[in-house]
Order: structure tokens, then C-alpha cells, then sequence
């Protein structure tokens, strides 16, 4: 059900969702994001995990959480920033970041396909979710 009117909400909601949303209210978080939240998950997930959502989303940005929790869940929400490993334009530029950085500079000379390397190999060990990518491993 959406809530249209932040006002009747105390009306609409169990007694441990106003009392979350009061007391979140007390910390100054925004009410009309707290009721999109209820409207796009549920009550259960605002009581459990909207804390944890806006920390995250505060520290590491709501698109990439947005992206994480759509693949992993609302419950992996906490593991988010842990895992965000940042934005880019493809899996391979991933695979040549990664590699450079875990293996050194690869010679010149070197033909590398980073298409490959990512479905190859590190596919299994990370996720690549509209641009960003997260550790699978968390």
C-alpha cells in the first residue's frame, strides 16, 4: 500500500514501524525517504534493515547499494561497502585495473584480452552490476 500522506502514517503502520520511523525521526532522517522505503520493500525490511541501508548509502552512494542489494539482497545490505570494489565501463577494464594492480604493469608488448581474463577467472570472484562491480566473496 502507498503511503501518500506522510501525516497518516501512524494510522497505516504496525506499532514497531512507528516507533522505528519516530525514532528515526528524532535522528533526523527524512520521512519521505523512509516511506518510499516501506513502499518499495516492506515493513519488515524498514525495521531490519533501513539503518544499515542509509549508513551505506551515505558512505558509498544509494546507486551503488541500490545495485548491491538488487543482486544480493536487502539482507547483504551491511556487507555493501565491503564489498564495492568501484565503477566501470566494462568487465574487462576491471580485469586490466585488477590485474595491474595486483600483478604490476603487463610488457608492452603483451597481447591481453581482458574480456577473457574477466569470464575466465575473475567472474567467479567478483560481480559486475550496471557498471559497478562488488567482491562476491563477503
Amino acid at each position: 500500500m502507498s503511503v501518500t500522506l506522510s501525516t497518516n502514517y501512524k494510522e497505516i503502520f504496525a506499532a514497531e514501524t512507528v516507533s522505528k520511523i519516530d525514532e528515526f525521526l528524532d535522528d533526523n532522517y527524512c520521512l519521505d525517504d523512509m516511506l518510499e522505503f516501506i513502499d518499495a520493500n516492506s515493513e519488515e525490511d524498514f525495521v531490519s534493515f533501513y539503518e544499515e541501508y542509509v549508513s551505506q548509502g551515505e558512505n558509498i552512494g544509494y546507486d551503488v547499494v541500490d545495485a548491491f542489494v538488487g543482486y544480493h539482497g536487502l539482507s547483504c545490505v551491511e556487507y555493501a561497502g565491503d564489498a564495492y570494489r568501484g565503477v566501470y565501463d566494462s568487465e574487462a577494464e576491471f580485469a586490466e585495473e585488477y590485474t595491474t594492480d595486483v600483478y604490476g604493469d603487463v610488457p608492452g608488448f603483451v597481447v591481453v584480452d581482458w574480456q577473457a581474463t574477466w569470464d575466465q577467472n575473475l567472474r567467479y570472484d567478483f560481480d559486475f552490476i550496471d557498471g559497478f562491480v562488488f567482491n562476491s566473496n563477503f
